[in-house]
């Protein structure tokens, strides 16, 4: 089978006037379809920039990403990016706001928008259609951003610590949400987030990623047994600790 995404080589460095800042080295990994992978690291280390090149926002200096055994540079493929604020417009409904890009892309019909009112409903915002973001608790205007960014039917959803903003417990709900949703309709994601508890909770495997420049010292499977799939149910299992203790132990040495 070939990965949704290769990233092979891959380094790339940021330039001012200073000189120049290696930030990542010699990064190599891949994601399998469906595949729900966690990247950790120190701050700095350059997990967000890791994601942008990605995305194809910014191109690699060395190595090559592929998706679908496709180079990036040479497709255009589905992907969609979460980040830390769900930005949606305070002047446009709910409904408005999950259609934004279906609208952009000229798309937006009447099965589209029937399609968006059935994941509305899955994910229990049917009674916000007509709302204002700012009528909206964190947690649902995060589930908001999620439908927007499904709606586009992306292959691969990169998510940059899209829980970082709200608060403990609507945190560990609204990922425990997402991450069932993701799961439920085999989407295959990459989850950047300073939260180990939250990376062992939702991911199938976690990369650890050095201080800068980042390279990769670690790459952990994490496998739960029956009955510990959903994140919240995971942080309940004795498994959880032994994770949580290996990441750390990566992480403290900062190498």
């Amino acid at each position: 089978m070939i990965p949704k995404l290769e990233v092979t080589g891959v380094s790339y460095s940021y330039h001012s006037l200073d000189g120049e800042t290696l930030a990542l080295s010699d990064i190599s990994f891949s994601v399998e379809p469906g595949e729900f992978v966690a990247i950790v690291g120190p701050s700095g280390c350059g997990k967000s920039t890791l994601l942008s090149l990605i995305s194809g926002l910014i191109s690699p200096e060395d190595g090559e990403i592929r998706i679908d055994g496709i180079p990036l540079s040479a497709s255009s493929p589905a992907i969609g990016y979460m980040l830390q604020k769900d930005h949606l417009f305070e002047w446009r409904t709910i409904f408005s706001n999950v259609s934004l890009g279906l609208e952009i892309q000229g798309r937006l019909d009447a099965s589209a928008k029937a399609e968006l009112r059935e994941m509305l409903t899955s994910y229990g915002l049917q009674d916000f259609e007509r709302a204002k973001p700012s009528e909206l608790s964190g947690g649902m205007r995060q589930r908001a951003a999620l439908i927007r960014t499904l709606a586009l039917k992306p292959d691969l959803l990169l998510l940059d610590e899209p829980f970082s903003a709200l608060d403990y417990q609507t945190r560990l709900a609204v990922c425990d949400d997402i991450s069932s949703i993701l799961r439920s309709t085999h989407k295959t994601a990459v989850l950047v987030t300073h939260d180990l508890s939250e990376a062992i909770s939702a991911a199938d495997r976690v990369i650890v990623l050095s201080s800068r420049p980042g390279h990769i010292k670690a790459v952990l499977s994490i496998v739960f047994p029956e009955g510990c799939e959903s994140p919240l149910a995971r942080r309940n299992c004795p498994e959880f600790s032994n994770y949580f203790n290996s990441v750390w132990k990566e992480l403290k040495t900062y190498e």
